[in-house]
């Protein structure tokens, strides 16, 4: 069944559920940016480890792989 003739709410009576997405609140949004902001940073000292020091790289318990896998995930401009 079609849903176009049915009466318009306005989307901020609608629960969450009902328009698709989640609502986060600020707080959540705030911590959500700075987790991924210390991923970003900790790849690209680890870069920077491997370059100047690789011998560090067992010193913090990762495989020469793993090291690689977390590098790649760095935006392209900084790999």
């Amino acid at each position: 069944m079609n849903h176009i003739l049915a009466p318009c709410t306005p989307l901020a009576t609608c629960p969450a559920e009902i328009k698709g997405r989640r609502r986060y609140s600020l707080s959540a949004l705030r911590s959500l940016f700075a987790e991924r902001r210390k991923q970003a940073y900790f790849r690209f000292e680890l870069k920077r480890m491997v370059t100047d020091n690789p011998h560090l790289i067992d010193d913090i318990g990762l495989t020469k792989k793993e090291v690689e896998a977390e590098i790649a995930k760095l935006p392209f401009w900084q790999r």
